[in-house]
């Protein structure tokens, strides 16, 4: 729930700060890029939700908007701005807002006066952690709590089953979700820290990987939703254990297809072959085709962008079936960490070499094969190679 910059006057006899009733400022305008508000959003009177919300808040409805933001001490501007980034629909000056909400407002606001971040930079932190947070939530509620609430006795509603489940499930789930955030925000700084120099802390030089079922699209016309919802969950779970247990990242799946990134070529590399060689095993599964590219990434809010991004999923789009295409870029890496020869012409002088003097040939983790030059939109002439694991 965000705020409404206040279009009337507000009664303020409890705001809990024992302040006169005032008239909140004249709406001032600004643009809200990233959704369309709806600016009639009420917050809901349904007595069950509002007994869920106070159990999952831990605080009573008491502050209208403008309420609020006086009493954090914020500007009326501001605070919608951090609300509306958070992902809140505007409620008019509904009495729907609780301490909490008003000490993440003086929260935000005292990192900007103590000059920590700048005011664009909290209202990133506030789009960030809503949208973040905010798919976590539906999932949750998507496919947790709505499974586990089916009523365990005739004659019982869900809506009974819900409130003592989330009383039970909701400290244990907000301690978990704190322990995977210190986990990974310590990953995270671990990996900036370790960059070469400043600029490279912002725009650093990775391996980013798209991975992209074939014919998904043709696939949603046959199978029925419930089968389609499983056929995704199974692909993106699959995905996300492969590209974590190899030491990849997920940076976000798209239904039919995932966008993961890694520090080296080797890696990304290594969770490309693992992908084809886990799905074709199974007979659920359509084709998949994989395309890597090295280079330099801007990293914003979670996500990755640039020229490498883009030729890793052009690269994608016309990779054979079951196959991973890779940049020059990135088997010019594989090559220089000798995780793969520059020509198998090479590999072959190599072993034929060893052999004659009694010594033990170079080995290599994968294959490279040169494939015709062809030209990319947007992108130019590009080279890719045939990517393809070396028999031991």
């Amino acid at each position: 729930m965000t705020v409404d910059d206040a279009s009337n006057g507000a009664d303020d006899a409890d705001n809990g700060a024992g302040a006169e009733a005032e008239e909140p400022p004249p709406t001032p305008t600004y643009p809200t890029p990233h959704h369309v508000v709806d600016h009639t959003a009420e917050p809901t009177d349904d007595p069950l939700a509002i007994r869920l919300e106070q159990l999952i808040l831990g605080a009573d409805r008491r502050y209208t908007p403008f309420q609020a933001a006086r009493t954090a001490g914020v500007s009326m501007e501001l605070a919608s701005r951090f609300w509306r980034a958070m992902g809140f629909a505007d409620i008019g000056q509904a009495k729907a807002l609780t301490e909490a909400d008003v000490l993440a407002l003086r929260r935000l606001a005292g990192l900007v006066e103590a000059g920590l971040l700048s005011e664009p930079m909290a209202v990133q932190v506030a789009r960030s952690t809503g949208q973040t947070t905010a798919r976590l939530a539906e999932w949750q509620i998507d496919s947790f709590l709505e499974g586990l609430t089916d009523p365990p006795e005739p004659g019982m509603t869900r809506a009974e089953v819900t409130y003592p489940l989330v009383e039970l499930l909701l400290p244990e789930l907000e301690e978990f979700l704190i322990y995977v955030w210190r986990r990974q925000l310590a990953a995270a700084t671990g990996r900036v820290v370790q960059a070469a120099d400043d600029e490279e802390m912002v725009d650093r030089r990775l391996a980013v990987g798209f991975a992209d079922l074939v014919g998904f699209t043709r696939l949603t016309r046959r199978l029925e939703e419930e089968e389609l919802g499983e056929l995704v969950e199974a692909f993106e779970t699959t995905c996300a254990d492969l590209v974590a247990a190899h030491g990849g990242r997920l940076i976000k799946t798209l239904g039919d297809e995932v966008l993961y990134c890694a520090d080296d070529a080797g890696t990304a590399a290594e969770i490309g072959l693992r992908l084809i060689e886990t799905l074709s095993h199974d007979e659920t599964m359509p084709a998949l085709r994989v395309g890597l590219a090295f280079g330099a990434v801007t990293t914003r809010m979670g996500d990755v962008f640039g020229t490498t991004v883009n030729l890793a999923s052009r690269l994608t789009s016309i990779a054979p079936k079951d196959a991973v295409l890779v940049d020059s870029s990135l088997a010019e890496e594989l090559t220089r960490a000798g995780a793969a020869p520059v020509s198998e012409t090479q590999a072959a002088e190599e072993a034929a070499r060893a052999e004659k003097e009694g010594d033990k040939a170079p080995t290599y983790r994968f294959a490279l094969q040169p494939m015709w030059q062809r030209p990319v939109r947007g992108l130019g002439v590009v080279e890719p190679w045939l990517l393809s694991r070396r028999p031991t």
